[in-house]
């Protein structure tokens, strides 16, 4: 799995733009950005992580890739049990949400082809058609399936989005918990057109291992 063209001149442009972003780069060499094009496994991947701490996310996916027998897709998933998915460790709403992309993916009323087509907003709002996807989730998949480099999950309005970014940017910028709205926001239009890898590198920053989805 190769990294985006833009990762290099990403790293260097946050770098020049911001000394924190610049230590963390230096600091963090392994984080980079790479994806499976598989935007399955990437969604189920995405819902199991939702809401919970990276660690209870990995047990919850491992289990269920167990009882796939290593294979995530959507057949596969199709014919598990509800009560199956369960035991998993999924929430009743996340072993909903998994068997509908399934079924959706399995008839084609979800086309993943025509993301590529689309602009950032209308893609999430797409992928939020899917039950159990929100914008959180399909800022996921832009990030990590589609690679979309600007990406910045912080706030909606005022609504949290990534918990784990907010704590990397308060414990990074020396800020309360929860960091103000206009900081965030301000941060984010100082990174873009890379907030994406501004974002993996936050990640690590609080995490032992770099985020993949």
């Amino acid at each position: 799995m190769s990294k985006p063209s833009y990762w290099n001149k990403a790293k260097k442009y946050l770098s020049k733009k911001d000394k924190v972003m610049k230590k963390l780069i230096l600091t963090y060499k392994d984080v980079t950005l790479t994806t499976r094009r598989d935007i399955f496994y990437s969604l189920v991947k995405a819902v199991c992580g939702q809401q919970v701490s990276t660690k209870s996310a990995d047990a919850i996916f491992n289990r269920l890739k167990t009882k796939c027998k290593g294979k995530i897709n959507p057949k596969i998933i199709n014919k598990l049990s509800f009560a199956s998915l369960r035991r998993c460790g999924l929430s009743r709403m996340k072993a909903l949400g998994i068997k509908d992309i399934s079924k959706k993916m399995i008839t084609k009323e979800f086309n993943p082809a025509l993301l590529k087509k689309m602009n950032d907003e209308d893609a999430i709002t797409y992928l939020s058609s899917l039950r159990q996807i929100a914008m959180w989730s399909g800022m996921m998949i832009l990030i990590f399936t589609l690679n979309r480099p600007n990406i910045w999950p912080t706030y909606d309005k005022k609504k949290t989005l990534d918990i784990g970014l907010l704590r990397a940017i308060s414990k990074n910028y020396k800020k309360n918990y929860l960091p103000p709205v206009k900081f965030t926001k301000n941060l984010g239009k100082k990174f873009s057109p890379y907030c994406s890898v501004a974002t993996m590198f936050l990640w690590r920053s609080i995490d032992t291992t770099a985020i993949q989805y």
